[in-house]
């Protein structure tokens, strides 16, 4: 479980289709670096990745084919950014909201713009995760816990303070641009309860 608060960037070095799975190799901050071991979880732009080497700074995680169907990894390269953050710990503070790292979708930058001393983002949303987004909800947009400013009519927009900007890969932002997004699990989980829905994914027939 994460929070959507992004500890850092890091710096994909290599991404190579293997017999059984992708190798993605990150060159990440010293600080996570040190944290981590084999068999551990870290959000890499949202998405839970177990780690299984490490040399260095350098980590690396094995990605399925499901995991590059539903997010942007099938299109990543050397020398792109990506947002990290550790498992939330049971005695820290929940500054974002509960994110699962189980990426639902990819989508695409329909806006980005600076409007005053903020900026703008708004993205499309696929029709079967658009009851989830609420105004003034939650949204993880690359793994960074956002509020939903504006819903509706397939987008939804948030606002991005220059920090935010600073200490994550939107820096890098633009229109055009795929990003993963997490919806809210908690809103995921009433609906099942409300409904009596049986267990399974918007995928499936």
């Amino acid at each position: 479980m994460f929070t959507g608060i992004v500890e850092g960037t890091g710096v994909v070095e290599s991404f190579k289709e293997r017999e059984q799975a992708w190798l993605l190799k990150l060159r990440v901050p010293s600080e996570i670096a040190d944290s981590m071991a084999e068999g551990d979880s870290l959000a890499c732009n949202g998405c839970c990745l177990t780690m299984i080497s490490k040399e260095g700074d350098t980590l690396g995680f094995e990605l399925l084919e499901e995991t590059i169907r539903l997010t942007c990894f099938e299109g990543v390269k050397a020398g792109d950014l990506v947002n990290l953050e550790r498992p939330l710990k049971a005695d820290s503070r929940l500054g974002g909201h509960f994110v699962s790292g189980h990426v639902d979708a990819r989508s695409v930058v329909d806006t980005f713009e600076r409007r005053g001393k903020n900026y703008y983002l708004r993205v499309a949303v696929p029709e079967e995760f658009a009851k989830y987004v609420v105004y003034k909800g939650s949204i993880a947009i690359d793994g960074i816990s956002l509020t939903v400013a504006e819903a509706g009519g397939g987008f939804l927009a948030v606002w991005l303070i220059p920090h935010t900007l600073e200490v994550t890969n939107l820096k890098n932002c633009a229109a055009g641009k795929l990003v993963d997004l997490e919806f809210d699990i908690l809103a995921k989980y009433v609906e099942k309860i409300a409904s009596g829905a049986r267990d399974k994914s918007p995928y499936q027939p």
